[in-house]
């Protein structure tokens, strides 16, 4: 008989254990279902509620962001400016845009690449004032010495009125790629001119033309000799 409650009691007790490791500790009465609690979306969080040092971290993350990307952007300066000079001694080069439109065009977009890289860009989706703007400055400075490739690359938009309203529908783009060469010592100039080709019996889609006229000198000469080169197109 004392054999027989040992084992029933013992029964019990493994029972007992049992049912209390499926009881979560706190909330009797709850089974093994019980839905867990929400969790909470971060990003849902608003800066003001988070704990300073969450929004510190934050900060310094960003921060570091910044300084990674202004690494990157004055390492990108600093190897354009390595290309220009490269090893030469004393080369120069200068980059300039003259707009001789006919009224029938307003410029939309200008940009100058030298060497694959965009040296001078400018733009006015409207038409409004970019056209009013004869002359640019394209590049001054330093350059190595050597064969180089400027690309002068225009967007034009007709314009008309009355009859001829119908040119404002129309978008026109002329690209000139242009080859120099740059002297040890020298300074060279180039000089590019947006103008408007032929007449009447041209048609309008290829009027727009971009033609640049080479110089060099060197700093004993103050007039250098000037070299045109044909318009784009022809």
């Amino acid at each position: 008989m004392r054999a027989s409650s040992s084992v029933v009691i013992a029964t019990s007790l493994v029972i007992a254990a049992a049912a209390s490791a499926d009881t979560p500790v706190g909330d009797p009465g709850m089974g093994s279902n019980a839905a867990p609690a929400p969790a909470t979306d971060p990003a849902a969080v608003k800066p003001e509620d988070m704990p300073i040092a969450v929004r510190m971290r934050r900060l310094e993350q960003k921060t570091q962001a910044l300084k990674e990307r202004a690494w990157q952007l004055k390492a990108r300066v600093q190897l354009l400016k390595e290309q220009m000079i490269g090893g030469g001694v004393g080369a120069q080069a200068v980059v300039s845009h003259q707009s001789d439109m006919g009224s029938s065009f307003r410029i939309t977009k200008l940009s100058y690449s030298l060497d694959g890289t965009e040296i001078f860009v400018r733009s006015d989706d409207a038409g409004e004032t970019l056209y009013k703007t004869t002359s640019f400055d394209v590049f001054t400075g330093p350059i190595s010495p050597g064969n180089h490739t400027l690309v002068a690359t225009a967007v034009y938009r007709g314009h008309g009125f009355g009859m001829f309203s119908y040119l404002s529908d129309y978008t026109f783009t002329v690209t000139s790629p242009q080859a120099f060469i740059v002297g040890e010592g020298k300074a060279t100039k180039v000089a590019c001119r947006g103008f408007e080709r032929g007449g009447a019996t041209v048609a309008l889609e290829n009027r727009a033309a971009i033609e640049c006229k080479i110089s060099e000198s060197s700093p004993e000469s103050s007039t250098p000799a000037a070299t045109p080169t044909p318009a784009a197109g022809k």
